[in-house]
């Protein structure tokens, strides 16, 4: 058998036929088969080149976990990606024009909305490592170290105490009316029954401004932007136009045919919301004072304020509505009606323009924020409680609401994303009315149970806004004695002056 292996006949073999030598091995071995089974050659065993065999049978799972996670780095891995977020950012990427912050807000509202991430990266070359469905309990019941230094030395105090408590006696428990504002040169107005007072945060002194006779009353006032010049309403729907430094009458603009129970300046012109749903503007300038007639609301006007740049008027009324006007229009630029109750609280943010912030009564309870560039709303708060009035800050992105039945407190939010911050509970009645300080730190607030609180909500970081007088009205506040000096018929008392209030932080 060697020798007919080793010497093939020179004619019948060619330099292709490299196959001989195996079929005739093989003839070999089923001659004389192998001790070694077969099922176990063709398995695992290996030939005497040294090559191994395969099957087509199933492989073993360490084959299955290698061959997995072989990625390349430079393909990405489609099934780890997030088509929809790569579509919305490749759209946004391909605007040249820069965006506003509106719109950006806009669009992350969007985004939010439809499960879309923003940030998220477009390609993804392997598979994100699995997370653990288990809670890491060193940090479920371990608690961060403070950082000492500069770090607690900053952190902001919110006073959940009252700075001052004066008593205002006649205060008249009436949603509708706007009784109490605070003008730039540190002076605090507030009407009660047929009176209207100033309170000189600086000093503690208290005069009586006005008395009205027979049996009308104080429905509204307010400052203007300079705080020399107090427009007072009254209930038989007469303005009345005061000097507050030599406190003398100045005018009386008559016309409106009930109570004038809001008011709001811009510049030379003075806005005049009424009992009947009309509203006026009012040229104080000039004999003939009325300019324009304002009427959508069939309710009472009981929400009134200018835009700082004195472009469009917001009012809110009794029947639900929120109006926005054009200055240079009598017809409104648009109404919303997602209110239920009643709309008193209005307010303009400081530092976006174009972002309103409305509040419903008791069967509403919402603050709605409005873009009255797009007159898309951009989101609300369910408040759980009356909402009467509403303040922006100046130096912070946080606003502070007063509210009454069923909580009477004070709650301050961040913006935009409206967490509350603290709740302060404020009064023992609803809080009818609310002013901020000059330099925007302090709030004041007027109750049902007569009384004016003082609260240091918006602590300036160090860059305080001064005061006409050259000292901020938080430091004017603190500073100011304890017993005030009365005018002559004055019921204003001071009957609280904490010194070490305690704090939230």
């Amino acid at each position: 058998m060697a020798d007919f292996a080793a010497k093939p006949t020179m004619g019948s073999q060619t330099p292709h036929q490299s196959k001989a030598p195996s079929r005739n091995l093989k003839d070999d071995r089923h001659i004389n088969p192998s001790p070694r089974p077969m099922s176990k050659l063709s398995v695992g065993s290996s030939d005497m080149n040294g090559m191994s065999a395969r099957t087509s049978g199933p492989p073993s799972p360490r084959q299955k976990k290698s061959k997995a996670s072989q990625y390349d780095r430079f393909i990405p891995n489609r099934s780890a990606m997030d088509m929809a977020s790569s579509q919305f950012n490749i759209a946004r990427s391909d605007s040249d024009q820069p965006l506003d912050s509106a719109t950006i807000a806009y669009q992350e509202e969007i985004a939010r909305a439809c499960g879309v991430s923003i940030n998220k990266r477009i390609l993804k070359f392997r598979e994100e490592a699995p997370t653990s469905e288990k809670d890491d309990l060193r940090q479920v019941y371990s608690r961060p170290a403070l950082k000492a230094g500069a770090s607690t030395g900053t952190k902001r105090r919110i006073l959940n105490t009252p700075e001052r408590v004066l008593d205002a006696p006649g205060l008249v428990d009436d949603y509708y009316l706007n009784l109490l504002d605070w003008s730039m040169g540190n002076m605090l107005a507030i009407g009660l029954d047929q009176s209207v007072y100033l309170w000189d945060a600086s000093t503690g002194d208290v005069n009586s401004l006005c008395q009205l006779e027979g049996d009308a009353y104080i429905s509204s006032v307010k400052w203007t932007a300079d705080g020399t010049y107090l427009a007072v309403g009254t209930s038989d729907g007469d303005v009345q136009i005061w000097d507050a430094e030599s406190q003398n009458r100045i005018r009386t603009m008559s016309g409106h045919q009930a109570r004038v129970g809001v008011m709001s300046w811009e510049k030379h012109m003075l806005s005049s919301g009424c009992r009947d749903g009309s509203i006026w503007n009012h040229d104080v300038r000039v004999a003939a004072h009325k300019t324009a007639e304002l009427v959508a609301h069939s309710g009472e006007v009981c929400g009134l304020t200018w835009r700082a740049d004195g472009a469009l008027l917001a009012s809110g009324g009794n029947d639900n509505l929120v109006n926005i006007w054009d200055a240079r229009s009598t017809v409104p630029k648009f109404t919303k009606t997602q209110h239920t109750a009643a709309v008193k609280a209005l307010a303009w943010s400081p530092w976006q323009l174009n972002l309103l912030a409305s509040g419903g009564g008791s069967y509403d309870r919402h603050v709605h924020f409005w873009n009255t560039t797009t007159t898309a709303r951009l989101n609300s708060i369910d408040t759980g409680s009356q909402v009467t009035s509403i303040q922006w800050s100046s130096e912070y992105r946080e606003l502070v609401t007063s509210h009454g039945f069923p909580h009477n407190h004070l709650a301050l939010w961040s913006y935009p994303s409206l967490t509350k911050i603290v709740d302060i509970p404020a009064h023992d009645t609803r809080v009818l009315h609310t002013a901020i300080s000059p330099d925007g730190q302090t709030v004041a607030t007027a109750a049902s149970d007569e009384s004016l609180k003082f609260w240091r909500i918006f602590e300036s970081r160090g860059k305080s806004i001064r005061s006409g007088k050259g000292d901020t009205a938080a430091s004017m506040l603190s500073s100011a004695s304890s017993s005030s000096s009365h005018g002559s018929g004055s019921t204003v008392q001071s009957i609280l002056d904490v010194t070490r209030p305690s704090y939230i932080r």
